[in-house]
């Protein structure tokens, strides 16, 4: 069984030369980093760090609603998008689940964790990973969670709100509780034209998910959340797991982060230069890239074990070997700055040739390590 790994792993020991500067293209944060503001509220009277955190997220809870126009009662909060999910799991216990394929393993861990039989939805390759009205015929009743990341993760592709409406409206008269992912919409240019949250009134069974991980660069501090129309499933969601699962620190940052709309805007103009010029590269260098609409770009390879000959050169990339269908050609890269995309490229460039080459010759892996 392959091991289910996720990116950002900078970590572990690699064995590269003293004084290597890992670049990690495997985990999709804002390549502006965290906003200054989240630091300063990281760091404002930690002795307030010394008491218990609010366990309701109170405050947080009233500034997620704000933001969103939306009750505070809608909101439950959790340490990442993650932990929401394994909590809402626990929570329900679904017997039957659909999940699409390629897609985010979280949702596929936290289903096996309560038993729970998953039908999948193989995404049409010949298609580009685009999802189908076929995924909404294998929506039958009897299924009762259905989970759908939006961009997807690991392929990028966003449907617009017309179609998610369906896919609501389908789940609706199936009985199925809808999860939708929405973490990376806020990468998304348009974001209004792909988010299901104006429909959440009508559909008290769809729960959105949302992070602080990616647009606020704030991995480290773990913090997301969960809406749902439903206050009585939010609550049920609430008092699933941990009592402490969001520390003080956490709430904080978050209250803030949600302060930087400018930061925001200023992130998506980056994110579509950067996304252009690295899916122009990318291409020019032979690869097969995909139109993914969020800070990252999935692509296929033409050769087998791109990320570990990128790893030799201090480049990290996300292998999706390990991903339900897909082989070990298909990578996901993130979308960072002007500079470091470059360095990416230039990898790339390098590690083809040198395949080239050692086709050429021959060439073992001793031979490689010379080349490097």
């Amino acid at each position: 069984m392959v091991k289910k790994i996720h990116g950002g792993d900078i970590y572990t020991d690699r064995g590269l030369p003293a004084g290597t500067v890992l670049l990690d293209f495997s985990a999709n944060l804002n390549p502006l980093g965290m906003p200054q503001a989240v630091q300063d509220a990281l760091c404002r009277d930690v002795r307030a760090y010394q008491s218990y955190p609010d366990p309701q997220c109170r405050e947080l809870r009233r500034a997620v609603g704000q933001y969103h126009g939306i009750p505070a009662e809608w909101v439950v909060c959790g340490n990442g998008a993650a932990d929401v999910i394994w909590r809402l799991v626990l929570n329900q216990k679904p017997r039957r689940a659909l999940l699409p394929a390629p897609a985010f393993s979280e949702y596929a861990d936290a289903l096996e964790s309560v038993d729970c039989a998953i039908s999948y939805y193989d995404l049409p390759m010949a298609k580009q990973f685009v999802p189908d009205d076929g995924f909404l015929k294998a929506l039958l009743p009897g299924i009762d969670i259905c989970f759908f990341c939006n961009p997807n993760n690991p392929t990028g592709i966003a449907m617009e709100s017309g179609w998610i409406h369906r896919l609501m409206a389908r789940c609706r008269e199936t009985g199925t509780l809808l999860v939708l992912d929405e973490c990376f919409t806020d990468f998304l240019e348009e974001e209004e034209r792909y988010s299901a949250l104006p429909f959440l009134r009508d559909f008290p069974g769809t729960v959105i998910l949302k992070a602080f991980t990616k647009m606020y660069a704030m991995a480290g501090i773990r913090l997301g959340y969960g809406i749902c129309a439903d206050e009585r499933f939010v609550a049920g969601i609430q008092q699933t797991g941990q009592a402490w699962s969001v520390s003080t620190p956490a709430a904080r940052c978050g209250i803030a982060a949600l302060s930087q709309r400018d930061f925001v805007a200023r992130t998506k103009r980056l994110i579509a230069q950067e996304r252009a010029f690295l899916q122009a590269g990318l291409a020019a260098c032979g690869l097969k890239v995909y139109d993914g609409r969020a800070n990252y770009l999935f692509l296929k390879a033409p050769v087998l074990d791109l990320p570990q000959r990128l790893e030799q050169l201090g480049i990290l990339i996300r292998s999706c070997g390990n991903y339900r269908g897909l082989d070990r050609s298909y990578c996901r890269v993130a979308v960072r700055d002007r500079a470091d995309n470059i360095r990416l490229l230039e990898g790339i460039r390098r590690v083809l040739e040198i395949q080239t080459a050692s086709k050429a010759d021959e060439g073992s892996e001793e031979k490689w390590q010379n080349r490097l």
